[in-house]
C-alpha cells in the first residue's frame, strides 16, 4: 500500500505515536518524504505559521493526511519541548492530539479508551518507541496493515536487531537484568506487539531511521531518515570559532559514574575550547548546576531538538558529543555547513556497577558505527 492509497479508493488515514520531541521530529522527517499532505497544502502554500496554525487547528484538521497523537510524558523539559515540535506539526497543517496520558491513575483507561475508535479506523500507524508499555498496549487494538517504527535514536538500533533475533522486545541499558513483577505481568503484551511488528502477508513493516542497521529482519523495509526536512526548513546555521558540547543522560539511566563523567565533560572542555553545554532533556538539574559551577560551561536548556537547534544557529564549529544518537543526526542535519561533529568514547572504568554487561559494547558500537565524525580517544577522567 502506498502512503497515499486507502480503503476503497479514499486517501489512507495516519495516526502516529509520540513521547518525545525526537520521535515526533522524525515523525515529520517520515511524513515529508512520503509527500503526506496537511490541511489546506494545496490552497494555502503561501500561508504565513501562525495563519496556518489556525487553520490546522482542531483534533484533525480537514483534508490532513496525518494525526499526530503526543502521549504525553510529566517531565517538563519533555513536555516543553513537545509543545513546540507540535506547534511545528500544526504549521505542516497535520492533526495534532494532546493526550494526558500519564496525568493520574485513571489517564491510561481515559487515554486509550478514547483512542480505540481511531485506532480501529487508521490505515496506517506510526510509532516513535515500539519499547513503550502504552505503545504496544494500543498495537493490540489497531487493525492496521501498515506499521511504521520512526526512529528514536540508539533504541531503533537495538529494536531492529531484537526482533531479527526473536528476542522479547527490552532497552538496550536494562537488558542483562532480571525481569521484575511488572515485565512479567506486561508479558503478554509485549510478546503479543513483538508479532504485530513481524511482517507477514497480512502486515507490512516500516523502520525510518537515520541509524545504521546490521541486522535487518526479513520483510522489514528500511527506509534512511537524511533529515530533507529539518534542512529545507531550517538554516543554514551561523557558525561560530568555539566549541559547543551535546549532554547526555548516561548518569540518570545509571550507566556512567556523575564524576567520572564531570570530570570528562572538564577535561573535553579545556582541550578544545567549548564554551556552551546543551543539556539533554533527561539530565537532573542538580548534576547541571554543578557542571556549570565546575566547568565554567554555559548551560544551555533547548527549547527544540538538538537537530533544529544547531540548524537554526548560531552553533560551534566543532559539535563534541559522548556516545549518543546525535553522532549519527547532526552531520546529516548539518551537511555542508562546515560544522564537524566529534564524538569521545566511554571508558570502561567510567560505567556504574549497576550498568548493564552490553552497555560498554553497545556505546562502542554507536560510536564505531557513526559516519562523517571525528573519534576522540577516551579522555582521561
Amino acid at each position: 500500500m502506498s502512503p497515499r492509497a486507502g480503503h476503497a479508493g479514499h486517501p489512507a488515514h495516519t495516526l502516529a505515536f509520540v513521547e518525545s520531541p525526537v520521535q515526533l521530529l522524525n515523525v515529520l522527517e517520515w511524513a515529508h518524504l512520503h509527500g503526506l499532505r496537511g490541511a489546506g497544502q494545496d490552497s494555502l502554500p503561501s500561508l504565513p505559521s501562525q495563519v496556518r496554525r489556525t487553520v490546522a487547528g482542531g483534533p484533525t484538521p480537514a483534508g490532513a493526511e496525518l494525526t499526530v497523537v503526543v502521549l504525553s510524558p510529566t517531565d517538563p523539559m519533555t513536555r516543553g519541548q513537545l509543545r513546540r515540535m507540535a506547534d511545528l506539526a500544526r504549521d505542516e497543517g497535520y492533526g495534532v492530539r494532546w493526550e494526558e496520558a500519564r496525568g493520574g491513575t485513571t489517564a491510561p483507561f481515559h487515554t486509550i479508551g478514547g483512542l480505540a475508535g481511531p485506532l480501529r479506523r487508521a490505515d496506517r500507524i506510526v510509532m516513535g518507541d515500539p519499547f513503550s508499555r502504552y505503545v504496544q498496549l494500543l498495537l493490540t487494538i489497531t487493525r492496521a496493515r501498515d506499521l511504521v517504527v520512526v526512529d528514536d535514536g540508539t533504541a531503533t538500533m537495538e529494536f531492529v536487531a531484537q526482533l531479527a533475533r526473536g528476542e522479547r522486545l527490552v532497552r538496550w541499558h536494562r537488558k542483562g537484568g532480571r525481569p521484575g513483577p511488572r515485565d512479567l505481568l506486561f508479558a503478554p503484551v509485549s510478546s503479543s506487539a513483538r508479532r504485530r511488528l513481524t511482517p507477514s502477508a497480512r502486515r507490512r513493516v516500516e523502520v525510518f531511521s537515520s541509524m545504521p542497521m546490521t541486522e535487518v529482519p526479513d520483510g522489514v523495509t528500511v527506509t534512511a531518515n537524511d533529515f530533507a526536512w529539518t534542512r529545507a526548513r531550517f538554516g543554514p546555521p551561523r557558525i561560530t570559532k568555539t566549541a559547543d558540547m551535546v549532554g547526555t543522560s548516561l548518569v540518570e539511566t545509571g550507566v556512567v559514574d556523575g564524576d567520572r563523567y564531570l570530570d570528562a565533560v572538564r577535561n573535553l572542555a579545556k582541550t578544545h575550547g567549548a564554551t556552551r553545554y546543551f543539556a539533554h532533556r533527561r539530565e537532573s538539574t542538580d548534576k547541571l548546576h554543578r557542571l556549570a559551577a565546575e566547568t565554567g560551561l554555559e548551560i544551555v536548556r533547548p527549547d527544540l531538538p538538538l537537530e533544529l537547534i544547531a540548524r537554526r544557529g548560531p552553533i560551534g564549529r566543532t559539535i563534541l558529543s559522548f556516545p549518543s544518537t546525535v553522532v549519527h543526526t547532526l552531520p546529516l542535519a548539518l551537511t555542508g555547513t562546515g560544522v564537524r561533529v566529534a564524538v569521545c568514547d566511554i571508558d570502561p572504568t567510567w560505567l556504574t556497577d549497576h550498568a548493564s554487561p552490553r552497555a560498554q559494547g553497545f556505546l562502542s558500537g554507536v560510536t564505531g558505527t557513526a559516519r562523517d565524525v571525528h573519534r576522540l580517544a577516551a579522555v582521561v577522567a
